[in-house]
């Protein structure tokens, strides 16, 4: 089994700043009101070497530092720490491996987000925001149990149906969510929850109005072309 003073000193320099990422975002996770107690966590991927950082498993937030994040392979195998890994590190790991543009992953249980997942229902894209930052429906995710590579594959399937979507609400449990490093999929994860929380509002007030398609291509296609600083 590989250990990191096996990988040079350039991988090594890469985790200990990934660790330092990864450490402050599970705060962003507290912040935005996307996590209670243990659940949840927040992984990225090294560009340097086929290796990830993750939460460990069940360690309170407010006790997570940089050294305590875990390091294994892309197959879920310890390389460095001092605490086992997240139960969900397999699935994490199995998205590393079947979508290589993607570095970041992140996983809630978020209120709304997580009761939408409850009812098995996906979220109609019926916002501009969804638009651009989800490109159409926020879709639901086969259920499968914790602790396997199941749930990752479930996100990689259902992605693959919904090309360009960051987020996946696995039945009965909660969101995933990708992006193109950590702090991306942090961000689609309380983008996830906000659309989930205003959707959810607008069915108690009638009934969403569906955006349609071509009007949707063209607010994402903005967002991500146009939108902000380049």
């Amino acid at each position: 089994m590989a250990v990191l003073s096996d990988f040079s000193s350039e991988v090594r320099a890469e985790v200990k700043q990934v660790r330092e990422q990864v450490a402050t975002l599970h705060e962003q996770l507290l912040k935005w009101n996307l996590v209670v107690w243990t659940a949840g966590n927040v992984s990225q991927r090294l560009r340097s070497a086929d290796l990830m950082v993750i939460k460990p498993s069940g360690v309170r937030y407010e006790y997570l530092t940089p050294a305590s994040m875990v390091v294994t392979d892309l197959d879920g195998n310890l390389v460095d720490g001092g605490e086992a890994p997240s139960s969900d590190t397999l699935s994490h790991a199995y998205i590393y491996r079947h979508m290589p543009d993607v570095h970041g992953v992140v996983h809630t249980h978020s209120t709304y987000a997580t009761a939408w997942a409850a009812t098995g229902r996906d979220i109609p894209c019926t916002l501009t925001m969804m638009g651009d930052e989800f490109g159409g429906d926020i879709p639901v995710g086969p259920f499968e149990l914790i602790g396997s590579e199941a749930i990752g594959k479930g996100v990689v399937d259902t992605l693959h149906d919904h090309p360009g979507c960051p987020a996946v609400l696995m039945r009965n449990h909660g969101p995933f969510t990708i992006g193109k490093d950590a702090e991306d999929a942090v961000k689609a994860a309380a983008m996830t929850e906000e659309v989930a929380h205003t959707v959810w509002a607008a069915e108690q007030i009638g009934t969403p109005i569906p955006i349609n398609h071509d009007d949707i291509t063209k607010l994402n296609n903005r967002y991500k072309n146009i939108y902000g600083q380049h």
